[in-house]
């Protein structure tokens, strides 16, 4: 019987992956380890917290002793790290704390799964979840796949990238079975309202600003969270030890198209008259060091495991705002004040 240790089980993408396998895999211990920062979030497990086979353990992932007591305590074999601070604009504002996070705590789960697993590393597994922002910024042509070369942009991406090659040298250096996955933009339900979608869901139900940086021109590849789950289950179950995974959507947007298709989307559903959303877009000053395009070649996913994407954007783009608009309770309980202050000081800027 499977004990894993999920780490940043609280947050977005790691809360669809916790529910995922608690509710298909009955006789695996999951252990949920999250610091319960500001995007982290409780309630999203709300239907599951009460699993027979489900720990949740608040705490730090750069905690050695923590890290180690949860190791021999659960008997834990595989890893699916998660925990990882992820928003480009604060690793902007704060660098040190993502370098603190995203390098020193993958580092800490990296060499405690050496020394719980040493003796034998057969049947274990360390999945260390990453990002294409590793790779850098695409011109208007190309895709980034498992060989694409390094090029992190932002202290985020360098973080990501880092910890990226740390993962790669406990492989090379001590043989530890390992596989890496990037991925594109997730979205969907549960996700905190830095991030674009639930941002523009978020201004037009309380009647604010919707902002866009630059000219709106940057592209993004976008991928449902639940696809996203779905393949790193497989990957888990099926993937090959000492490899790499690109997982995308295989949907390119502009910041503007995108933006645009959320107005409609919460027009149509809200009853508002065509075109009223978008009257509150408000391009402000772009970010320093605005990566112009991301896009993933997923076809490794699709060969070799038979992963795609299960949903159309559109279908994916209406089912996150009606799930945002059933949920009003969860959006206005994590938007607290810190929140009005972050987005004031991030996007009360003109051009």
């Amino acid at each position: 019987m499977k004990k894993i240790l999920i780490t940043g089980g609280a947050g977005f993408i790691g809360s669809h992956v916790v529910k995922l396998f608690l509710r298909k895999y009955p006789t695996v211990t999951v252990v949920n380890i999250d610091k319960l920062t500001y995007a982290g979030n409780l309630e999203n497990l709300k239907e599951i917290e009460a699993y027979p086979n489900y720990v949740f353990v608040k705490g730090d992932i750069c905690d050695r002793k923590l890290i180690k007591t949860i190791f021999s305590s659960y008997a834990i074999d595989t890893v699916i790290h998660l925990a990882a601070e992820s928003h480009v604009d604060r690793s902007i504002e704060s660098p040190f704390e993502f370098a603190q996070t995203n390098i020193m705590g993958t580092l800490v789960l990296l060499n405690q799964a050496k020394e719980s697993w040493e003796k034998d590393f057969s049947n274990k597994l360390f999945y260390h979840v990453s990002t294409d922002e590793v790779f850098g910024s695409l011109e208007e042509k190309g895709l980034f796949s498992e060989t694409t070369a390094y090029d992190p942009k932002s202290p985020y991406a360098a973080s990501k990238a880092s910890s990226d090659h740390f993962v790669k040298a406990y492989q090379n250096t001590y043989g530890l079975p390992v596989i890496i996955s990037n991925c594109s933009n997730n979205y969907g339900p549960n996700q905190f309202p830095e991030k674009l979608i639930p941002l523009v869901i978020y201004s037009i139900l309380n009647k604010q600003a919707i902002p866009i940086y630059g000219e709106g021109l940057n592209v993004r590849d976008w991928l449902y969270v639940e696809d996203h789950a779905n393949a790193i289950d497989l990957i888990v179950q099926k993937g090959k030890l000492h490899q790499t995974y690109a997982i995308g959507g295989a949907n390119e947007w502009t910041n503007i198209a995108l933006v645009k298709l959320v107005c409609r989307a919460m027009d149509n559903t809200l009853g508002f008259a065509k075109g009223t959303s978008e009257k509150r877009i408000e391009f402000v000053k772009d970010r320093a060091g605005h990566d112009k395009r991301y896009a993933i070649d997923s076809s490794k996913m699709a060969n070799e495991l038979g992963w795609r994407p299960s949903l159309q954007f559109e279908e994916g783009i209406q089912l996150t705002v009606r799930w945002y608009l059933e949920n009003k309770t969860w959006l206005e309980n994590i938007v607290n004040g810190s929140y009005q202050e972050y987005y004031k000081k991030q996007y009360n800027t003109t051009p």
